[in-house]
């Protein structure tokens, strides 16, 4: 955001985090991150319970949006995992609506995307790769550790194979946590480098007029891209843990 008085753009203003609902959410360092996750929730919960009160046999617009995500989701589940994936529906299906709803809310003025901070999508990230790894341990249990030597490999590398495999395995809560903050923290910070230009053009006058427009053509454009990016990252962290899944399963 431009500093008042000041040219300069303060892009990273924005994901700072600040208590709020008063003293009651300082009491207990309730910051706005934590507000949007209750919104988060709730907007799903209002999206099913809402959109599939009627049962219609013609479904309006909630209930075909309600009925569209969950058969979204479920054969997401079932092409990744395999028949047993309906076992993991419930937990993608909150997973991805859950992430959904988080980036989408950020991009109207006065929410905040809650996936925009690390510790956010790393926390999510944990929780799906210690799940799959306990869900790997109950259905081989020691076998599990053959996952780390894959067939066919010579004695003399089988080290350095296991080695890799282990590193490769632990990489998903970095690739899982840092692909989705990073793209919900650059959209926004671009968005608000080209909110700024317009203000601070708009203030020279008919100079500006035009680079002024021309940055709230981009800025408008960076909009529709955003919610492209949002919906598309939810889907990324979806499918990406219906395939981990698929691995613990299947052990391949």
């Amino acid at each position: 955001m431009a500093a008042e008085g000041s040219s300069s753009i303060d892009a990273l203003a924005q994901f700072q985090l600040h208590t709020t609902l008063g003293p009651l959410g300082a009491s207990v360092n309730f910051t706005q991150a934590n507000l949007m996750m209750v919104v988060a929730s709730l907007g799903v919960l209002a999206l099913l319970y809402i959109g599939m009160k009627p049962r219609a046999m013609v479904p309006g617009r909630l209930q075909a949006a309600a009925e569209m995500g969950y058969e979204f989701v479920l054969s997401m589940c079932t092409e990744q995992i395999g028949p047993e994936g309906r076992r993991y529906f419930p937990l993608v299906f909150t997973i991805f609506f859950f992430i959904l709803f988080g980036n989408l809310l950020g991009v109207f003025p006065y929410f905040f995307t809650f996936t925009s901070h690390i510790m956010v999508t790393l926390a999510l990230s944990v929780f799906v790769f210690v799940l799959v790894t306990i869900v790997a341990l109950k259905e081989h249990g020691l076998h599990f550790f053959s996952y780390f030597l894959p067939e066919g490999i010579p004695t003399i590398l089988a080290p350095l194979m296991v080695a890799i495999e282990i590193i490769s395995y632990f990489s998903r809560i970095i690739s899982l946590s840092v692909r989705l903050f990073a793209n919900m923290m650059a959209g926004h910070v671009m968005l608000e480098v080209f909110g700024a230009f317009i203000i601070m053009l708009g203030g020279l006058g008919l100079l500006g007029f035009i680079p002024a427009a021309l940055s709230l053509g981009v800025n408008t454009l960076l909009i529709g891209f955003e919610l492209l990016v949002a919906t598309l990252q939810a889907y990324v962290f979806a499918v990406l843990t219906c395939i981990y899944l698929h691995d613990a399963v299947h052990l391949h």
